[in-house]
């Protein structure tokens, strides 16, 4: 069994879809994760999701985007994992996946655990990772 624990970092904001309008909004319109994401997002083309990431390269550096998404990688493509209740990251906890293989698939079991206090607080239901590469 391959245990990876993986420190979240916060950056966020929408850019290409909506996302959960249930989250607090900084200001009209986007919330701050979203604004967050939308900056990050600046100047990349979204491709077609996949359903899983190999773990090498691809999931050594992950971000949280508070109460928005996950982003997984660095350079010229990344990939946007937006959970069904993104409204629950925290970019202060600490996302902990479980995967029995090299990838990090949909499937899998993320859990976050509080940084402060080191007690377990939830769970996160992936979706699709989106994956955006850097235009010319």
């Amino acid at each position: 069994m391959t245990r990876t624990l993986s420190i979240a970092i916060a950056a966020l904001a929408g850019l290409a879809a909506p996302l959960s309008a249930s989250a607090q909004t900084d200001g009209p319109g986007l919330t701050k994760g979203e604004q967050e994401l939308a900056e990050l997002l600046e100047g990349r083309a979204p491709g077609e999701p996949v359903n899983c990431l190999t773990r090498r390269g691809n999931t050594e550096r992950m971000n949280v985007i508070d109460g928005t998404a996950l982003v997984f990688g660095r350079g010229d493509t990344i990939y946007v994992n937006i959970p069904d209740h993104p409204r629950t990251l925290d970019d202060s906890d600490i996302v902990v996946t479980k995967s029995y293989s090299t990838r990090l698939c949909r499937t899998d079991i993320v859990n976050t655990i509080d940084r402060t206090a080191g007690f377990y607080t939830g769970n996160i239901l992936l979706n699709e990772f989106v994956p955006y590469t850097r235009v010319d």
